[in-house]
């Protein structure tokens, strides 16, 4: 399978390139320098002439890039965020739920979840949490709190939060698998879904899995059940990798 993954310079989509590649596929990216996606004429031709099986759409760009995407890819799966649920009304939240999201990048998320539907009969959309990664720089929940706890000596923890979240390898294998075996519809990728761990444990879990010396500091300033239920995948538990 030819897959075209955007977004390989940034955090989540290198991992399922090398989960793509060693199960055997090609893999291609979009240079935005060499294809302008804001130039829709040259973006069809070169898309066309790639000849894709998939495309994973993982990257940063326009609600109407994304649109353009689901309508020429039958097979396109797109990566939203928990951040589409705000968190009033609090979660859990399920596939069903009003996508509530008050601030920009939460907004930015429907938008282009809605011109992918709008586009298209067959997308597949995952929701996903907060990423974990022992290396892969960028929005990565572990580099996250290795830099509060340099900036600021401490890492902040609510233990009235509890995050949507899992590791980054689980999210890339979920991903490839609905790339080979597309199930359209909204899928909600969660380790944390239906154990529940507040974010002080995960913090003092990844502090302990990772020989982290990180002073964990509890509060309660920031509360929502932000986890991620609902729909037809699974990711394996947050206990398959961390000790409580």
């Amino acid at each position: 399978m030819k897959i075209l993954i955007t977004g390989l310079n940034g955090t989540l989509a290198p991992r399922l390139a090398e989960v793509a590649r060693a199960a055997g596929h090609q893999v291609i990216g979009w240079d935005r320098a060499a294809v302008n996606p804001d130039d829709e004429k040259l973006s069809g031709a070169w898309l066309s002439a790639q000849s894709v099986d998939a495309v994973a759409h993982l990257g940063m760009g326009s609600a109407r890039f994304a649109g353009f995407l689901a309508e020429r890819c039958h097979n396109l799966l797109f990566t939203s965020t928990a951040m589409v649920f705000d968190h009033a009304p609090d979660g859990p939240h399920d596939v069903a739920d009003d996508r509530s999201a008050r601030d920009d990048y939460g907004r930015y998320k429907i938008d282009c979840e809605n011109a992918i539907l709008l586009a298209s009969e067959t997308p597949v959309i995952a929701r996903i949490g907060w990423q974990i990664d022992p290396t892969q720089a960028g929005n990565n929940m572990l580099m996250a709190l290795d830099g509060w706890q340099q900036r600021e000596g401490r890492v902040a923890a609510s233990r009235a939060w509890t995050p949507a979240c899992s590791f980054m390898t689980d999210t890339a294998a979920a991903l490839l698998a609905l790339i080979e075996r597309p199930l359209p519809g909204v899928h909600h990728l969660d380790s944390n879904a239906e154990e529940a761990w507040r974010f002080d444990e995960v913090a003092r879990a990844l502090a302990n899995a990772f020989g982290r010396d990180w002073r964990v500091e509890v509060n309660h300033d920031y509360r929502h059940d932000q986890r991620l239920v609902g729909g037809p995948s699974r990711l394996p538990p947050l206990s398959a990798r961390l000790a409580r």
